[in-house]
């Protein structure tokens, strides 16, 4: 997972509110092993035509916004269900933020931890950012989104998740980081408790 601190890029504008994960990820990708990537496959049944060949109607296929780090998303953001990789397939595309009105919880969450920024503005701070059409830059450290123009939007998020993104690690990294601890932990409860010890042994 990569440190998010600070991002300057094109926003892509998505005016599509209650945009759910089967939109983003269809259900029937989710087989797919996460080292395989799941960028090609992100909002797959919008991006192709039932042929496979691009939809020009849609926005991620429009060539000035190829490369495009930040989604500009509406209201209620992955909402529906709590496939995390919805997060991957936006994460393997090349989108590191994602700024909305709202987000569903679990994708938010999700989001947190698979290194995805996801950043919840006002929706008129949301409409100056698409009229702009212009590079934007979102700052994790300050909490900081700054439009063209020196104009700059505040966001919350909770301290922890801030931590993790600005670390760049997951929850398994999280815990790795205490191994020490949790060694030194076992050590004394084995010492403390040895009868328990000795009977998870005999059935490990």
């Amino acid at each position: 997972m990569e440190p998010f601190r600070r991002l300057q890029s094109l926003a892509v504008p998505l005016d599509t509110p209650n945009m759910d994960t089967d939109q983003i990820i269809p259900a029937r990708f989710l087989w797919r092993a996460r080292a395989a990537g799941y960028g090609e496959l992100l909002f797959n049944d919008l991006r192709y035509k039932p042929d496979g060949s691009a939809n020009p109607d849609f926005i991620l296929n429009a060539p000035q916004y190829q490369g495009a780090k930040i989604l500009l998303a509406e209201k209620n953001f992955g909402c529906g269900s709590s496939r995390e990789q919805a997060v991957w397939a936006l994460y393997d595309y090349g989108f590191r933020a994602v700024i909305a009105p709202s987000f569903g919880d679990i994708f938010y969450n999700n989001c947190c931890k698979q290194g995805v920024l996801p950043v919840i503005l006002a929706e008129a701070e949301i409409a100056s950012l698409r009229e702009a059409k212009a590079t934007i830059i979102v700052d994790l450290e300050s909490q900081t989104v700054a439009a063209p123009g020196g104009q700059a939007f505040a966001f919350k998020i909770a301290a922890f998740q801030r931590r993790q993104l600005l670390d760049g690690m997951d929850d398994i990294a999280l815990t790795l980081a205490y191994s020490e601890a949790i060694a030194a932990f076992e050590l004394a409860y084995d010492r403390e408790l040895p009868w328990i010890s000795n009977r998870q042994r005999a059935l490990a």
